[in-house]
């Protein structure tokens, strides 16, 4: 019988990495599987269908990679990469081939359950189709194409929508420039970035509440852009 509580399979070669992260993960109420390589974790990422994957990239039997392009001819599972790798190359290739996120180790525990818990968040929330979605006090209507922010109606060009709605579908995910250019702009504009800085700047100015210091839409430097719950 499947627990009730958010399952989690943890694919790590390092049994102590595992063990630590099974007994926090545990102590913040999820139900814990373990994988020590890429196999394994396809297997029972079958099996078990689990809310969530924490991929370690350095595996015995196959680069995380190779898992993750693996599990995306299949599954949408969200994966939360968790590596020593730390090169804007290898964190830039593990989201283009699917990745949800990238923790680099060593790392914050409250950051990796804050990162893993809006993941979740996002994946619930595109299960049910929900057609507002919002974040912060900024609320976004998929149906009529409207934006609030508190009380106020935001004048959005189309462009502006389509890159705000994009975020918001993915509020809490890393989304890198050829991600973002992809759907939003097309496969013509891939490697458009000044194009999207233009109008990240243009949308900072209408939804945040001081665009030189932005809380809304994050920067990740050489990567992309990532929509966030803004901190108090």
């Amino acid at each position: 019988m499947k627990s009730s509580k958010p399952s989690i399979l943890v694919v790590d070669d390092e049994p102590q990495i595992r063990k630590m992260l099974s007994v926090t993960l545990t102590a913040n109420d999820f139900d814990v599987q373990e994988a020590e390589n890429g196999n394994d974790a396809i297997r029972l990422s079958a099996s078990r269908k689990p809310e969530l994957i924490i991929l370690d990239l350095g595996l015995p039997d196959m680069d995380g990679t190779e898992v993750i392009k693996k599990l995306r001819q299949w599954s949408d599972i969200p994966i939360l990469v968790l590596s020593v790798r730390e090169d804007e190359k290898d964190i830039v290739g593990a989201f283009e081939l699917g990745a949800d996120d990238y923790v680099v180790k060593p790392f914050s525990m409250d950051i990796l359950i804050a990162r893993i818990k809006s993941a979740i968040r996002s994946r619930i929330k595109e299960d049910v189709g929900d057609t507002v979605l919002s974040v912060g006090d900024v609320c976004v209507d998929l149906v009529k194409h409207e934006v609030v922010k508190g009380q106020d109606i935001i004048e959005l060009s189309p462009k502006e929508y389509n890159l705000l709605a994009y975020f918001i579908r993915h509020k809490g995910k890393m989304l890198t420039h050829q991600q973002i250019l992809k759907e939003v702009w097309g496969n013509a504009h891939v490697h458009d970035k000044q194009y999207l800085r233009v109008y990240i700047g243009q949308l900072r100015q209408k939804i945040e509440d001081n665009p030189e210091d932005p809380s809304y839409i994050i920067t990740e430097a050489g990567i992309g852009y990532r929509l966030d719950e803004p901190t108090v």
